[in-house]
């Protein structure tokens, strides 16, 4: 281990960034237009230029996208960031004292400054089979090859089971209907989307797959996914609890991510459902910073809640913690007091015709109010309740109504002012 003392101003001439996906790039964008000029190794496990993950379980499955129009950036921009690029290779260790990054190809990647965002990686069933159709919805081969499987079936419609009845699970089984596939969505909780929505509200935006043919069920147990030949296997079904069993031809499994984190098991990091940071997102060493799905920082906006230390996994928080990180980096180096990172988490989920959105928290025990339209049937829009403060607002198809409460939620409105102000905006 290392004994040089690292303390500001300190002269930074190579900064690693683990991760080459959105908060990665934007991490190295930023680290270029704050003036840095020297070396800037960015390392990804996929041998794939940066691209924006959204997509792959929309337009780029339905086919109406290609790869070129995921890329994240044009082939020039990326030139003009002089990137030394290291991609198709993951990250095996962090050695924080002697400050290098080691490769899994044995490379040794030494740094003055690092910002990790490894991002995260699905979860897998206990015992899940290595089987032909039996995938996760997180990379572009993972698209590639899943819409291959929906449209190899010539003689019938192909039969789609999606175990997890989460966004990336519903809007894979949205744009496989739209394939024509049999789709039949499969949730052990007692209803669908709870984490992000709540159950009351998980309900009500689900109904618009029933009304498209889908059969999502809830409260329902996966024993095992069956699969057909030994030497080949392939899914052929997937079996319940009470012994039935579905047949499909493709199984999504999609119940949820961990952060991208094993690699660092031995670094000295604290590691706790991703990597602890402080509220300037650095890492608890001097000169490491995290950002995106991997980091876990106190978000002030949240201050007197019980989830105020949270790990956000949505596109704009990964694009916004990217830049603050990079940026913290370089203040710190200077000598300057880097900056808290504060947000107001937003995500959104295009299922069919419709595009359900999110700002805030939803919380165990939210007040929800419904504001206008009604759930289940059209577009709607409720607000999130709790200890007397808006922490939330869902809308389905009412995006300028929903985006109104974000600058309330910063200010950390009470929820009597955030009902007056609906009141207000619904009353025309």
């Amino acid at each position: 281990m290392s004994t040089t003392p690292i303390s500001p101003p300190y002269s930074l001439q190579r900064i690693v960034v683990v991760g080459a996906s959105l908060a990665g790039l934007r991490a190295c964008e930023t680290l270029r237009q704050e003036g840095f000029a020297g070396e800037i190794t960015l390392v990804g496990d996929e041998a794939e230029m940066p691209y924006d993950r959204p997509p792959l379980s929309k337009a780029f499955l339905a086919g109406e996208w290609d790869a070129d129009r995921i890329r994240l950036r044009k082939p020039d921009a990326f030139e003009s960031l002089d990137l030394r690029l290291r991609l198709g290779v993951r990250a095996a260790a962090l050695n924080s004292g002697e400050r290098t990054v080691e490769l899994a190809d044995g490379t040794t990647l030494p740094y003055d400054g690092l910002v990790i965002a490894t991002g995260a990686s699905p979860r897998r069933l206990p015992d899940q089979p290595a089987a032909t159709g039996v995938l996760a919805m997180r990379t572009l081969a993972d698209s590639v090859e899943l819409r291959r499987l929906l449209t190899l079936q010539r003689d019938r419609p192909a039969r789609l089971v999606v175990i997890g009845a989460g966004f990336i699970g519903l809007e894979v089984a949205a744009t496989a209907r739209g394939l024509g596939a049999e789709v039949t969505v499969l949730e052990g909780a007692d209803a669908p989307l709870i984490r992000g929505l709540g159950a009351e509200m998980g309900t009500a935006v689900v109904a618009m797959h029933a009304a498209h043919g889908v059969d999502v069920r809830c409260a329902v147990q996966v024993t095992a996914i069956e699969t057909d030949g030994a030497a080949a296997p392939t899914a052929s079904g997937v079996r319940l609890g009470d012994g039935t069993v579905l047949p499909a031809d493709v199984v999504v499994v999609g119940v949820g991510v961990s952060p991208a984190v094993d690699w660092l098991a031995h670094s000295g990091l604290t590691l706790r459902d991703g990597i602890v940071c402080d509220a300037t997102l650095n890492a608890g060493i001097p000169g490491v910073y995290a950002a995106g799905d991997v980091a876990r920082w106190p978000n002030a906006t949240f201050s007197g809640h019980d989830d105020e230390e949270m790990r956000v996994e949505h596109w704009t928080n990964a694009s916004e913690q990217g830049a603050a990180a990079a940026a913290n980096l370089l203040r710190w180096a200077r000598g300057e007091t880097p900056e808290p990172f504060r947000t107001v988490p937003f995500f959104w989920s295009d299922q069919y015709d419709q595009r359900i959105q999110f700002i805030g928290r939803a919380h165990g025990g939210d007040d929800i109010r419904v504001i206008a339209g009604t759930p289940g049937d059209g577009p709607f829009a409720a607000l999130y309740g709790w200890q007397g403060r808006l922490r939330g607002a869902l809308g389905v198809s009412m995006p300028k109504l929903v985006m109104r409460f974000r600058p309330l939620v910063a200010e950390q409105a009470s929820w009597e002012a955030a009902l007056a102000r609906a009141a207000e905006l619904t009353s025309s």
